[in-house]
């Protein structure tokens, strides 16, 4: 109970969520027992548990505005497979609080096994039981209630990291599969060229850091040229890039995803139909999907190509940073692809890429007490702004009836420099060329949109 009190945001628990916590625990305790038949491990291990979910939430609310969500468990192959992206948001010593841990309650583990088998029936027990007075108590009115809207900072304050777990697992069990879409375009396409660029962490640093001399050249270009712009209203911060993606590729709100909104890509495949990329396909469009990254993150070798994506375009395609250059494939590199491919078709195509070039962590600048940026972040920030101004002018050059989309999936977390707490958006820009490669202005004000309300933007104007 003291280890859960810890959890930001602290404040006294609910019954019902103590509850809930402590059969968990419970439950943890016996299957240990079961597994080793003495009651120090089992104990050492529920509260090892309990105190590294709490590290865990803490770390990740301090950097992302959130808690730990039962969603963040699913990617737990994905930790093993990419670790940069996730223990980064841990301290060092946070780092070697886990690991020795671990370490401790790995050795413990074989240092005191039981070879008697009573103690193993009893934790067998206990856990069987923990596990049917959960079940029994979620069907009772007290528990039934609970957490029944997506509001996961209130109810982890109100019932515990522990239980908002379980009751968020739950809900998101609970909730009902889509219809599916069969149809087509409202109007049919004027448009014969749709390019589509999700840049990493792209946000206006002369917002970020309050600095109207940081406004990025290009990105102040296409606003002025652009048909529409205005805010993404992205509900990540810091991370989610998933979040953002779906909004956009698949046009469904997260008030309709309900507790699916925490990590839309694990029940993709039942929306496939509703993807853009689906239903321009039954126009005869043939579209691309680029990310130069592992495919199988957040599953888009299975799911995009469900969703209407003829050809990936993956890593393999890519030529590897050097050593000594960031890490990651440069947005330059995604530019050269999608251009070469757009040149090259000689059918109607969306094509659709993520980039991953100014993924963090970036550190930041302590160049005077009142001022604090990253020049780390500066520098990646502005590839992605020379990647747009280039779109701009080589799409423009095809000279065909063309739409460009380019958007930032979330702000950058940087400590000390961009923190959680204040706004969330991003900027987004969508051009339209004629088939004489000229620019389509439009109203020229600014238009806030949600990333679902971007997809439905963008169906208006492949048709305007």
């Amino acid at each position: 109970m003291l280890a859960d009190a810890l959890v930001r945001p602290r404040r006294v628990r609910s019954l019902a969520g103590l509850w809930l916590h402590g059969l968990i625990l419970t439950g943890v305790a016996g299957l240990v027992l079961a597994l080793c038949g003495n009651p120090l491990v089992a104990g050492l291990v529920a509260l090892g548990l309990v105190m590294a979910l709490s590290l865990i939430s803490n770390a990740k609310n301090a950097m992302l505005g959130e808690p730990l969500l039962f969603s963040d468990l699913a990617l737990l192959v994905a930790v093993y497979r990419h670790p940069q992206f996730y223990l980064s948001a841990l301290q060092p010593w946070q780092l070697r609080a886990l690991a020795v841990g671990a370490a401790g309650l790995v050795a413990l583990f074989a240092w005191l096994f039981v070879p008697a088998l009573l103690p193993h029936l009893i934790g067998l027990g206990l856990a069987v039981g923990a596990v049917g007075l959960i079940a029994l108590s979620l069907q009772l009115p007290p528990w039934r209630r609970l957490a029944p809207e997506p509001a996961a900072i209130m109810d982890v304050a109100r019932h515990g990291l522990l239980a908002s777990l379980l009751l968020y697992w739950r809900r998101w069990k609970a909730t009902d599969d889509p219809h599916l879409c069969t149809d087509g375009l409202p109007q049919p396409p004027t448009t014969q060229l749709v390019v589509v660029v999700q840049c990493e962490s792209f946000a206006d640093p002369a917002e970020l850091f309050g600095d109207s001399a940081l406004a990025l050249p290009g990105l102040a270009a296409a606003r002025a040229a652009a048909w529409r712009q205005g805010h993404l209203l992205v509900s990540g911060f810091g991370a989610y890039t998933n979040r953002t993606e779906y909004g956009v590729i698949f046009g469904r709100d997260e008030e309709t995803l309900g507790f699916r909104r925490f990590d839309p890509f694990l029940t993709a495949m039942g929306e496939a139909s509703h993807a853009l990329p689906a239903r321009l396909a039954r126009h005869g469009w043939r579209n691309l999907f680029v990310h130069p990254h592992d495919l199988g993150f957040y599953s888009r070798d299975t799911i995009m190509p469900a969703a209407g994506f003829a050809e990936m375009v993956g890593p393999e395609a890519f030529a590897m940073p050097a050593k000594g250059e960031h890490r990651y494939v440069s947005d330059e590199a995604i530019a050269d692809v999608i251009m070469d491919r757009a040149r090259a078709a000689r059918e109607p195509g969306l094509f659709h890429a993520v980039t991953i070039e100014n993924h963090g962590p970036w550190p930041a600048d302590k160049t005077c007490a009142l001022k604090k940026q990253s020049s780390a972040y500066l520098e990646l920030v502005a590839r992605g702004d020379a990647m747009l101004s280039r779109l701009m002018a080589d799409v423009a050059a095809l000279k065909r009836p063309a739409l460009l989309a380019f958007y930032g999936d979330h702000r950058p977390s940087i400590p000390g420099a961009c923190m959680p707490g204040g706004d969330r958006h991003t900027p987004y820009v969508l051009l339209r060329y004629d088939a004489e490669g000229q620019l389509v202005r439009g109203c020229g004000t600014r238009r806030d949109l949600t990333p679902a309300q971007f997809h439905h933007a963008l169906i208006d104007a492949i048709s305007a």
